[in-house]
């Protein structure tokens, strides 16, 4: 049997291509096992997640102490990382990482430079009008790490940050192996320009960005990318700080041709699939005969990965290869499903760019394979997913902004408009409004 299944466009619809909310999805047997394992019995993610959210509210730094210990392993000890370690992981690493590390950051400030958020004021006969742009003064940035440490997320959302301006950038990690954070992601850390860096990962980060502790302050907003759990504390704290929006576990939709070549298309699905069990590597395509060559090098290329259990599990419950009657059957099956990532594998991608509606990113040919964008191509590889992408995108300068409307009317014109604004004060029964308004018309007398 071929490790990833091959299906049609009607089989993908109605499951892979089916978007249904995290709450009425069956979570697999590895999911609900480790949720008994930490609060003893079996209950739903969204409940669990409450359940951390709400110590945390209530019981600052005891609580986060609590669920990392009992989540990841982690000692007793201070959350925050001193920035004198960040400096000591940057000045160790080897030249070659250190270098990618550099190259990585560069291109992601030049990208994001580029990015329209300017203020403006128009001035007129009746006074002035602007919309003027100011950062936020704190964000928090969370990066995934546990079994796969992440420091390009790091890069991805504390850089965008910078550029737009942000007083103070926080970050939050959960510790790896032996309770510390990987020296990489302390590295980026540094290269990146946060301020404060805290050991700190899973729901608990959240709530202590969301409702600050005693150590960890409250920021303004919560950027960056997650599995499962991240992106279900989002949606609960939402209202006590910003969010950028919901941001995993990842997607990928690869729409190919008899064109494309078979091992590549394999090896982008299987980078997807190892993220996450929950995260869904998919193949579109109208050729049979790819669609086969794919499925078997899916199988040999799977055998030397490191995480390979996790990849299986991803592309068994969530992957396929869905057969489709052409290209434009794939474009439309990709816009209702809106991917996190849409790549084209195809003769001529070009053609088929415009057909996109719905994506965070298009990848435009074999040689912009998505992982180029999960490193190093510019662009912020924190993507809309679950379908957000319909009315969302990248994580980006414009999250951490905010737009702050300029209203100076000269007394002439105040007087003048305030006729009309009493008018319509008075049809929606607010007497107070239009006394205010018509104040201003008898002050021009």
């Amino acid at each position: 049997m071929s490790l990833v299944r091959i299906i049609t466009a009607e089989e993908a619809r109605a499951t892979i291509l089916r978007r249904v909310p995290w709450e009425d999805q069956e979570m697999p047997a590895r999911v609900l096992e480790g949720i008994e394992r930490i609060f003893g019995e079996r209950i739903a993610p969204a409940q669990a997640v409450e359940r951390i959210l709400r110590d945390v509210r209530r019981n600052g730094d005891a609580a986060l102490h609590a669920w990392s210990a009992r989540i990841d392993g982690a000692p007793p000890g201070e959350l925050e990382i001193p920035p004198e370690m960040w400096r000591a992981a940057y000045a160790g690493l080897p030249g070659e990482q250190q270098a990618a590390l550099d190259l990585a950051a560069e291109r992601i400030a030049a990208f994001h430079r580029k990015q329209p958020v300017d203020s403006w004021v128009d001035s007129g006969p009746d006074g002035t009008l602007g919309q003027l742009i100011r950062p936020i003064d704190r964000a928090g940035v969370y990066v995934p790490g546990g079994t796969a440490p992440l420091p390009s997320s790091l890069l991805m959302a504390c850089i965008p940050a910078r550029v737009a301006g942000v007083r103070q950038v926080i970050v939050c990690t959960p510790p790896g192996k032996g309770g510390r954070v990987p020296g990489l992601i302390l590295a980026a850390a540094y290269r990146a320009g946060a301020d404060r860096l805290f050991a700190l990962g899973g729901a608990q980060a959240i709530g202590a960005m969301a409702y600050g502790t005693e150590t960890v302050p409250a920021v303004d907003k919560i950027v960056g990318a997650g599995g499962l759990f991240i992106t279900l504390a989002k949606r609960q704290v939402i209202g006590s700080v910003g969010i950028d929006g919901f941001y995993g576990p990842t997607e990928t939709l690869v729409i190919a041709d008899d064109s494309a070549n078979p091992a590549w298309a394999a090896a982008d699905l299987l980078a997807q699939a190892e993220h996450d069990v929950l995260a869904s590597p998919i193949l579109l395509t109208p050729s049979r005969r790819l669609a086969e060559r794919v499925a078997v090098e899916t199988a040999r290329q799977l055998e030397g990965l490191s995480r390979a259990e996790i990849a299986a599990a991803s592309l068994a419950g969530r992957g396929g290869i869905v057969l489709t009657a052409d290209l434009a059957e794939a474009i439309d099956l990709a816009n209702a499903y809106a991917p996190e990532h849409l790549c084209l594998l195809v003769a001529d991608p070009w053609s088929l760019v415009g057909q996109v509606r719905n994506a965070g990113g298009i990848f435009v040919g074999e040689y912009s394979f998505e992982v180029l964008g999960d490193y190093v191509a510019g662009p912020s590889h924190v993507m809309p997913t679950e379908g957000s992408a319909r009315y969302a995108g990248p994580l980006s300068v414009a999250d951490f902004v905010k737009r702050v409307s300029l209203v100076a009317i000269n007394a002439g014109a105040g007087a003048r408009l305030a006729a009309q604004a009493a008018v319509l004060a008075r049809g929606e029964g607010l007497t107070a409004h239009a006394a205010a308004a018509d104040l201003r018309r008898g002050g021009l007398a």
